[in-house]
């Protein structure tokens, strides 16, 4: 079996981010892994670990977990049963269908599909293969951030992610404790209204929201894991946690598709957002984000729930 299923992505100096930022910016390219984004760095690594002698696999996804979770169990030669909500398009079941796996719907959103994942895997004997609350996961996102140091040869300034559920937040700053470099500041973004991480940064307690009001699907859990908020309130960790809007976060996935010619989904379009809005100048100006030292890390997470017909009516839905 192959070492691991997720590739060594490629690191590229993004001349149009550098100018706006005023530093050199690096776009980690996660996107183009064979699931679509860095989510089967974890879910690889979980599963070669766990599934050696299961039944079959089941994941709740909203849809780049759920790919990962098929692409692998396909490649393991075990069955995959992916629950997602009824927020998911259709362009992401069909994919689901295209790696093999068979493709419940259950729910308004990932709550209630992993409700019924950890149902089924009780009831049918199935590996529960969670989304990004794992520290086998987070084990196998760290090795972004082992990538990162060999390819760039020197510390970064910073790290700028998108944070849903908090997994890539936990693998990351993983990877950075295992380098040496914890003084490395993280900015973790996310969509008002997909905002579990910087909710509970406010209240300084994990909150559950209501409702996943954004447009940004794949950010919908609406409550961060743990550990990642414990991260937060490290006092030998630089954490910022911000907002930007939907109509922000598309505009970002167009001036990316434009500028750096690669379509990404919203999620992806938050971390992205940070740089074209004037959000990480804003930061060093008020004095949260120190002078960089380093070139500014981009993972650009990627993602499988795109295509330019949902481009189009994301357009239409946040630009009206």
């Amino acid at each position: 079996m192959a070492q691991h299923f997720h590739l060594n992505t490629p690191l590229l100096e993004s001349i149009s981010m550098s100018k706006q930022v005023g530093t050199s910016v690096y776009l980690k390219m996660e996107n183009s892994q064979p699931s679509g984004s860095f989510k089967i760095r974890g879910i690889g690594h979980l599963c070669q670990q766990l599934v050696t002698q299961s039944k079959g696999v089941v994941c709740s996804s909203g849809g780049n977990a759920g790919m990962a979770a098929a692409y692998v169990a396909r490649k393991m030669g075990v069955p995959a049963t992916i629950v997602v909500p009824s927020s998911t398009p259709q362009l992401v079941v069909q994919r689901l269908q295209d790696q093999g796996a068979a493709v419940r719907v259950v729910g308004k959103v990932w709550d209630d599909a992993n409700a019924e994942a950890l149902r089924l895997a009780e009831s049918e004997g199935l590996t529960f293969v969670p989304p990004f609350d794992h520290p086998l996961l987070w084990k196998g996102h760290a090795s972004v951030m082992a990538e990162v140091a060999a390819s760039l040869g020197v510390k970064p300034g910073a790290v700028l992610l998108s944070v849903g559920g908090g997994g890539l937040l936990c693998g990351v700053i993983q990877g950075l404790k295992d380098l040496g470099w914890m003084d490395v500041p993280v900015i973790a973004m996310e969509t008002a209204g997909a905002d579990c991480f910087n909710a509970a940064v406010k209240a300084g307690k994990l909150v559950t929201l209501d409702d996943i009001t954004s447009e940004a699907k794949c950010l919908g859990a609406k409550t961060v894991c743990k550990q990642a908020f414990e991260y937060s309130r490290s006092s030998e960790l630089t954490v910022i946690s911000e907002l930007v809007t939907d109509r922000q976060a598309l505009q970002a996935v167009q001036t990316f598709l434009d500028e750096e010619r690669v379509l990404v989904e919203m999620a992806c379009g938050a971390a992205l957002a940070a740089v074209y809005s004037g959000l990480i100048r804003r930061l060093q100006d008020e004095g949260r984000l120190p002078p960089l030292r380093g070139p500014l890390v981009v993972i650009v997470c990627g993602g499988s729930s795109i295509d330019m017909q949902q481009l189009s009516s994301l357009r239409l839905k946040l630009q009206t």
